[in-house]
């Protein structure tokens, strides 16, 4: 049993889902989204050193001697595994242990709507799941992976740093890397799935315009391509993908994505007001041809309106999934205030409990 591992599953108890383990200042949990002491006790340097290098392989020890940074994935088996993060600070060395379920939440799980469901159907194009840091963007592609993989036969590739779910073979044959381990980067392990008959690929992480580059690519040729972007709002995602390239080619981009997009979740988590928990809002936009020529034309200023317009079909705006939110007693209206868009719409509900 490692050192850490009494930690971790002190934190597992209280439904913590990160565990900070940082040299100078006390061993804490992020439970229900509040950072908590774990143990009242300083954390030494060495004592931490000690409980960190010994959960690392020698890869990934040598990528922390070499870049005082690195993630990875651990396990303690038939309790969770976890990604870890871990770094040197002033004051030592830390990491950051975020708990991943053994096996991945199913959509009827998370109670995601049908839209969700739906956008699991398509067989090519591409599906973007966004987000901040611990905004259950992982959570909900696994969920969605899950049901490709019981629905499907076909190739599921999932490319991530690190793997986080682990899926067993169901109708598909899943083939799971991990960026530093299994290829050099996000895009060279995109260069290489290309060659590999996949029919879905998930990219963990859609970080630089290489990347982004050949993702685009593969959905326009036919590909089902998932993944993350640390943004909020679908307008905001579509800007962050044309942008990336330069000037000159992002007409051409525009055209692309307003072809094979097929819709932008976007998601964060609030504290439940009755009941220890978190409950998630989601923004869902479709690309419908409205979407499209918007896209297209370079009116993303506009998408907000396409959404609050296109409920019928199962798009829902930020605000308004927050609205919803409140009006099922789930959060405050305070806390939905603090996180809407146009907060006039929530003055009135920030009393509300």
């Amino acid at each position: 049993m490692a050192q850490i591992d009494s930690y971790l599953e002190q934190a597992l108890k209280q439904n913590a889902s990160d565990l900070h383990f940082v040299s100078g200042d006390p061993v804490r949990a992020r439970i229900h989204g509040n950072l908590t002491v774990l143990v009242d006790e300083t954390l030494k340097t060495d004592t931490a050193e000690q409980a960190i290098f010994e959960v690392m392989d020698g890869v990934t020890k040598r990528t922390f001697d070499r870049e005082d940074a690195a993630d990875f994935a651990y396990e303690i088996p038939e309790v969770s595994r976890f990604r870890v993060n871990a770094f040197r600070h002033l004051n030592g060395i830390g990491a950051i242990f975020r708990a991943i379920p053994s096996t991945a939440l199913t959509l009827v799980d998370l109670n995601m709507p049908r839209t969700i469901h739906d956008l699991c159907k398509y067989t090519s194009g591409m599906i973007l799941v966004t987000g901040k840091t611990g905004s259950g963007k992982s959570t909900t592609l696994a969920a969605m992976i899950d049901a490709m993989n019981r629905r499907l036969k076909g190739h599921i590739l999932t490319i991530e740093d690190p793997i986080e779910f682990v899926h067993k073979a169901q109708g598909c044959l899943i083939s799971q890397r991990e960026v530093g381990v299994h290829s050099p980067s996000f895009a060279d392990a995109l260069h290489s799935a290309m060659r590999e008959d996949p029919d879905v690929i998930l990219v963990g992480e859609m970080r630089d315009l290489e990347t982004i580059s050949i993702a685009v690519t593969a959905a326009e040729m036919g590909i089902l391509v998932m993944g993350t972007l640390h943004t909020n709002g679908a307008a905001q995602t579509v800007d962050r993908i044309i942008n990336s390239f330069p000037a000159d080619k992002q007409s051409h981009i525009r055209t692309m994505i307003s072809t094979s997009l097929r819709g932008v979740v976007s998601q964060q988590l609030l504290p439940t007001c009755h009941e220890p928990g978190r409950a998630a809002a989601l923004e869902i936009m479709i690309n419908t041809p409205a979407v499209a020529n918007l896209i297209r034309q370079g009116k993303l200023d506009q998408l907000e309106t396409a959404i609050q317009s296109g409920g019928n079909i199962g798009m829902k705006s930020m605000d308004g999934a927050l609205m919803d939110l409140v009006n099922k007693g789930w959060v405050t209206g305070l806390e939905a205030y603090q996180q809407a868009n146009n907060k006039a719409k929530f003055e009135s509900l920030k009393d509300v409990q």
